[in-house]
């Protein structure tokens, strides 16, 4: 086959019916792609002035409905699973006896079934929509929680720990998942990063939050790391039971939108050459395509980079500080402002990366800076320059969790892959959590704990993403060339559609 330009290497600057005939002219033998499925424009007699206008005012329509509400879910998940750090000052180990190595593993347990089910997760997700599965295990994490406050042994903490990692394997990547299919590829990555600053957020408020509850010592005959506990679970059902009402389904369900915007939805997806935004049946082959692709595997090594170094700064800054010098409340204040600044960064961030499309170099340029703070926090007893430190790890590590689910979910393409390829890259990230659990003994040094996240900062995220930027960059290469066209010889338009990212004229997200 002659070697000829894709339609995506020279349409930037085309309007959205000389894209369709590029692509159809590209792809001569996949008929009607990818203007087959496109659903008719209802705005096709306005100008584009009108158009734009229309497409921001639904823009914003789509971001009020659906970011803020979800940025609470996520914060309330957070704050749920790295409490404990806070209980832990607030005397839990003192009620509770256990070693080191029983508390790590406590820690750990949680990490260990939250892993195993998350890649099942984003499947259920599309089968039982997300209006029903969010708020399902929203009240049931929250239940766990609750009851979390009434353990008396070791024992039924670890139980406890177990079943919150169980409820809780649904959200985040179900909410990424989820929201990929709402937006084009250079939108997700803001709406993302200002979802997952929700963490940071959880972070300080948690520590504000944890230093006030912990006052409550005594009252009901319950210590204050039970209080903890307690309120922060029954807060969490109930904003499950209200999630009833505010998680709407995907595009083609959703209720809010009126039918003219649901076809605007779809359709602009459709341009981004996405399909997630319809309904697809599932079927085995959508695991093997996922399990096959190199993508997917580079993608869990990055994000085991970033991920096991955010659960050791969350589950263990209390005891960093703690072990400063800084007692109970005032070590609960101090965590607040890396959180704060590290939340306002990863929104900074993820607009860069939108606005550049270089994903890849901004995780490597990210990850210096947690390299650098938990160097300072390994190299130095100084408590100033240690408190130094653990701003730039915050700084280092937050950014690159939303940008590296942004970068995987722009290049994987079709309902069940995306959803297959998100489970199992942040599945195996929270899998390295019990890592994180583990690697931090008593302080003030902490030297083993502060190596071993250096180590995956440096060989994973950082050595993962300068990996995965220079295949990207060779692939969309080929295809701009022409040499992958023939995987559509023959194909019809549907076929070819159902090649996903491995479509000649889909370019990677670098």
């Amino acid at each position: 086959m002659t070697s000829v330009p894709t339609y995506s290497a020279f349409a930037q600057e085309r309007s959205d019916d000389e894209k369709l005939s590029l692509g159809q002219a590209v792809h001569g033998t996949a008929k009607g792609h990818p203007a087959a499925s496109l659903p008719p424009d209802p705005d096709a007699h306005l100008s584009p002035e009108e158009k734009a206008a229309i497409d921001k005012k639904l823009l914003w329509k789509l971001d009020i409905r659906l970011i803020p509400w979800l940025c609470i879910l996520y914060l309330l998940a957070f704050l749920d699973r790295t409490n404990i750090g806070n209980a832990k000052i607030a005397g839990l180990t003192d009620t509770i006896p256990m070693s080191t190595g029983a508390y790590n593993a406590t820690l750990s347990i949680f990490f260990v079934s939250y892993s195993v089910f998350e890649p099942l997760t984003n499947v259920l997700l599309k089968k039982l929509r997300p209006s029903i599965f969010i708020p399902l295990i929203m009240v049931v994490w929250g239940l766990c929680m609750t009851f979390m406050g009434f353990v008396t042994n070791w024992s039924g903490l670890m139980a406890a720990r177990w079943w919150l990692g169980v409820a809780e394997a649904g959200l985040f990547p179900g909410i990424n998942y989820y929201l990929s299919c709402w937006y084009r590829r250079e939108e997700f990555g803001i709406r993302a990063a200002i979802f997952f600053s929700a963490a940071a957020v959880s972070g300080s408020f948690g520590g504000l939050l944890a230093a006030a509850i912990e006052k409550m010592d005594g009252i009901g005959g319950k210590p204050g790391w039970a209080w903890i506990f307690i309120l922060e679970g029954i807060v969490t059902v109930l904003f499950g039971i209200v999630s009833v009402w505010m998680v709407h389904d995907f595009p083609d369900l959703a209720t809010f939108l009126s039918d003219q915007d649901r076809a605007r939805v779809v359709r602009r997806l459709k341009m981004d050459q996405q399909s997630s935004a319809e309904h697809e049946s599932f079927q085995m082959k959508y695991i093997w395509m996922a399990m096959k692709d190199y993508k997917m595997w580079l993608g869990m090594a990055i994000y085991a980079g970033c991920d096991m170094p955010l659960y050791a700064f969350s589950l263990f800054l209390p005891s960093i500080i703690s072990a400063m010098g800084y007692q109970s409340t005032k070590a609960q204040l101090l965590t607040v402002p890396p959180y704060a600044l590290a939340a306002t960064f990863t929104i900074v961030v993820g607009y860069i990366a939108d606005r550049t499309k270089r994903r890849g170099l901004c995780n490597i340029s990210v990850s210096v800076l947690g390299i650098v703070g938990f160097a300072m926090l390994l190299g130095s007893q100084d408590p100033h320059i240690k408190y130094a430190g653990t701003f730039l790890g915050a700084l280092g590590i937050y950014p690159c969790i939303s940008n590296t689910i942004t970068w995987m979910a722009n290049n994987a393409e079709g309902v069940y892959k995306r959803g297959v390829i998100l489970g199992f890259v942040i599945g195996w990230g929270n899998l390295n959590g019990v890592v994180s659990s583990n690697i931090y003994f008593s302080g003030p040094k902490y030297t083993v704990g502060h190596a071993v996240v250096m180590a995956y900062m440096i060989v994973f995220l950082m050595g993962g993403s300068i990996l995965m930027e220079i295949l990207l960059m060779r692939e969309n290469k080929l295809r701009r060339n022409g040499k992958r066209n023939h995987w559509v010889e023959g194909l019809s338009g549907k076929e070819a559609e159902n090649l996903g990212d491995r479509r000649p004229d889909f370019l990677y997200t670098l």
